[in-house]
């Protein structure tokens, strides 16, 4: 029996090693492509100047770097990547031309590059879902401060204030980063962009829990907070200091992103808020957007993919929730104004 189950263990972990794997790279045809650029420098008529190396490994015309354009030496393009970008395009013509669609290569669709920018599109709708939460914050900033009346030591009145000044904060940076990962991926842009989207995602569990519940007591609030935030932070630790498992990190994001949006949900059908209706149109534009990241598709002419489109569709659902935060701190702000007198 022993025998068997190491067998059994042994054909297992050779086909999750075959899923994990994308179909571009046992692309014979691709592979043998990849190495000669490697050794000559050259894919076809196109060459790389970073590719010509000495015997003792060095660069003949000096750092790779001081070669390039001005445009793309902060890019920090390789001879690697060049070889696998180009190698890349040039099978992706020949499969075209057999009638075959695109595949994947080292995990990625075969994107087209525009000035050094990996993915455009997706940097582009980053960029403007960056700008919308700035926006967002700025306005909410500007309603509490200059426009409802504060406490005698000029603090507001709205509860939750501050949760949500750090909820801005945490979605500038999260966004930030997916621009600059989306624009070049290597390793340390692929771990920011994704521990600042696990931070991001799971503080807003936090906050759906606490507003939803109404949990005002500071103690309450770290009672909540405290597990979860623990849980957070290992789980960050974990994909930049140990492995980075993205099957497992995909499932710690889509199972907060659904938790909140079913916690909001709840509390848009048993809550009398004003603007309960906003809360159904994240929740329900917001649940039909994850369909896209399920549902992947390559790049409609290099550039376009799902990834893209469902950044796409946060940025109207953006400028959505932040309207809700703002009238829920008018909502609060009013309600106890009236206590007070």
């Amino acid at each position: 029996m022993d025998r068997y189950w190491v067998g059994f263990l042994l054909v297992f972990s050779c086909l999750v090693g075959a899923l994990e794997a994308s179909a571009g790279d046992s692309d014979p045809i691709y592979r043998t492509c990849v190495g000669q650029c490697e050794k000559s420098g050259c894919v076809g008529q196109t060459c790389f100047s970073h590719c010509n190396f000495s015997s003792d490994g060095v660069s003949i015309d000096g750092p790779w770097y001081k070669q390039e354009p001005l445009y793309l030496q902060w890019k920090q393009w390789d001879c690697q990547s060049d070889c696998r970008y180009y190698c890349m395009l040039d099978r992706e013509k020949e499969r075209e031309a057999l009638g075959h669609g695109p595949v994947k290569y080292h995990g990625k669709w075969p994107f087209k590059r525009v000035y050094g920018i990996q993915e455009p599109v997706s940097v582009a709708f980053s960029a403007l879902n960056l700008a919308m939460h700035f926006h967002g914050w700025l306005s909410f900033f500007i309603l509490l401060y200059y426009k409802l009346p504060l406490k005698q030591d000029k603090k507001a009145y709205y509860e939750y204030a501050s949760l949500w000044h750090i909820y801005g904060l945490l979605s500038l940076n999260s966004w930030f980063w997916s621009a600059v990962f989306h624009s070049r991926d290597v390793d340390l842009t692929e771990k920011l962009d994704y521990s600042s989207a696990v931070a991001f995602l799971g503080y807003s569990l936090i906050m759906s829990i606490l507003r939803s519940f109404n949990v005002r007591d500071e103690a309450a609030r770290v009672m909540v907070a405290a597990p979860l935030l623990a849980f957070l932070t290992t789980h960050i630790l974990f994909i930049n200091f140990y492995k980075l498992d993205y099957g497992w990190n995909m499932q710690v994001c889509v199972v907060m992103a659904v938790a909140q949006l079913l916690l909001w949900a709840i509390w848009a059908g048993v809550t009398g808020h004003p603007s309960r209706w906003k809360l159904w149109v994240v929740v329900i534009g917001g649940g039909l957007a994850m369909l896209l990241e399920i549902y992947d598709f390559p790049p409609y002419e290099g550039y376009v993919d799902a990834h893209a489109l469902w950044h796409a569709t946060t940025i109207p659902l953006t400028y959505i929730w932040w309207s809700f935060i703002r009238d829920d701190a008018e909502f609060r702000t009013s309600n106890l104004l009236k206590k007070v007198k």
